[in-house]
């Protein structure tokens, strides 16, 4: 008897990290199945800026864009690395205020 529900345990336990696995992995597959390919290379920004005057914003979106994406996961992990340091001063101060009084 404990053998036949150590067995059950074992299988349902195993179908339910397949579950999990296939729940992780097919969103991905698809995605990059359903990708398009983009293609651009860093000269095309220069032709653009040189050759009209519309193509300048173009460069310039680029510019910012990049600009942007090099700065926030710093920002973020500033904010997240400030906040944690935030509320262990204040835990700090509690137990101090505890253990005073």
């Amino acid at each position: 008897m404990v053998a036949s529900v150590r067995r059950k345990t074992r299988f349902t336990s195993a179908w339910r990290l397949a579950r999990r696995l296939v729940y992780a992995v097919l969103p991905i597959v698809i995605l990059l199945l359903l990708v398009n390919v983009a293609s651009a290379c860093p000269t095309c920004k220069e032709s653009l800026a040189g050759n009209d005057p519309a193509g300048s914003g173009v460069a310039r979106g680029y510019y910012w864009s990049i600009l942007f994406m090099m700065a926030m996961p710093f920002t973020l992990f500033s904010l997240l690395g400030a906040y944690f340091y935030w509320e262990i001063r204040k835990a700090r101060r509690r137990s101090t205020a505890l253990d005073a009084g």
